[in-house]
């Protein structure tokens, strides 16, 4: 006799194709700012996200004999907004799991969905530490870099006794945490000031002037570190002649419009988590020639990180044979390493952040180039960094 749980899932499963759904495929929703603030980098990421899908497939964006197909969504950079398209992806359109979003804000927002609906979020590339830290929740993993890795990495460049260091940073999640992770990680120099403005700040003369009157009668050597995303050129700071008062600037690596500035700064020091000309590895020569065929350009530093994340997802989709079931997959992710433009990284089990590699760089001017070019000094390994483990749970 035919039980009521067995008809309903009988008509749940006639229902499905009329939904656009069938069974041979995982559906992936990619959530990011196709507008907004952080456009540029949304639209790199999503570049990336299918180029990787198509690399990691061999051009099939067929996995264990189930079609990939990716549902894209604007969160346009507004957490509510990217809250309830998540939501939507997961109950209406049937995604199996999720990938985004752009900015820290909007993560924060999407990590209790993922809990609720219990399915997995892959973060790409939203930084703050939070996100793998306290507000962490085991369905969220992350391929993108933290804070504490951005700051680790940079510290390298600028921890040494007698330095005295100021943040210029954006007043929202990403600048906050990445101060934060900044100034635990320093041993050696001191951190004098921190400068916080609206993430939209367009007039930094205000914000520069409380800098230079802090740092400028120290002694020894004085840097301001820049951490900043989006619109908005902060190095404008140094038209008010910092090196009148012996200021120098540093900062993490960017997309390369925004690394137009750095030209201003050769023999600028800092760590980046890429750039297309410093990995030596298969996957990154392959990245870099599709995207030079496809664009006549070469892949920046988003682009990266959604290749990154598609690698992520079909590595562990072909190890679960097309299992896409959360638990299923939370199994096989914890502890997995896999392949990127970067080389290899890997979820560590207890926060699902990707340990990676970082580059310590300093600034060359090349005419060939339109922006600083960052060359390397030293990969600084994901083993050499001590990345706090932030979660309460």
């Amino acid at each position: 006799m035919t039980s009521r749980r067995q008809l309903w899932s009988l008509a749940a499963l006639t229902l499905l194709p009329a939904l656009g759904w069938t069974a041979d495929e995982i559906r992936i929703a990619h959530i990011y700012s196709k507008t907004g603030p952080l456009e540029a980098y949304g639209k790199q990421t999503a570049v990336g996200f299918n180029m990787g899908l198509d690399y990691a497939t061999g051009g099939t964006m067929m996995v264990a004999g189930k079609k990939l197909v990716v549902i894209e969504k604007d969160d346009q950079g507004k957490p509510d907004l990217g809250k309830s398209l998540l939501a939507a992806a997961y109950a209406d359109d049937k995604a199996d799991l999720a990938v985004g979003p752009t900015s820290s804000g909007v993560a924060l927002a999407m990590l209790p969905v993922a809990e609720e609906y219990k399915k997995i979020l892959l973060v790409e590339p939203a930084v703050a530490d939070s996100i793998t830290g306290d507000k962490w929740n085991k369905y969220i993993f992350r391929t993108g870099r933290n804070s504490s890795q951005d700051a680790i990495s940079n510290a390298v460049a600028l921890d040494k006794p007698g330095v005295s260091i100021a943040t210029l940073a954006q007043d929202y999640a990403f600048g906050r945490d990445g101060v934060k992770a900044f100034k635990e990680a320093i041993k050696k120099a001191k951190l004098v000031h921190e400068e916080y403005l609206p993430t939209n700040t367009t007039d930094f003369t205000a914000g520069a002037q409380r800098l230079i009157d802090r740092l400028k009668d120290l002694p020894g050597r004085k840097v301001i570190f820049i951490i900043w995303a989006g619109a908005g050129n902060p190095f404008k700071i140094a038209d008010l002649d910092l090196k009148r008062h012996g200021i120098e600037i540093a900062t993490g690596g960017n997309i390369l419009p925004a690394m137009a500035s750095y030209k201003q700064f050769p023999g600028m020091e800092g760590a980046t988590y890429y750039y297309f000309g410093i990995p030596k590895n298969p996957v990154n020569e392959a990245m870099v020639a599709r995207h030079y065929s496809q664009f006549k350009s070469p892949p920046d530093f988003f682009t990266a990180g959604g290749f990154s994340a598609a690698m992520a997802v079909v590595t562990a989709l072909k190890r679960s044979q097309g299992d896409a079931r959360a638990n299923t997959l939370i199994k096989t992710m914890e502890g997995m390493s896999f392949d990127t433009p970067k080389g290899t990284m890997t979820f560590r089990a207890q926060d699902h952040q990707a340990m990676q590699s970082m580059y310590h760089f300093r600034i060359k001017v090349d005419p060939a180039f339109p922006w600083g070019v960052p060359e390397l000094v030293r990969e600084i390994k994901a083993d050499e960094m001590q990345v706090p483990i932030r979660n309460q749970r």
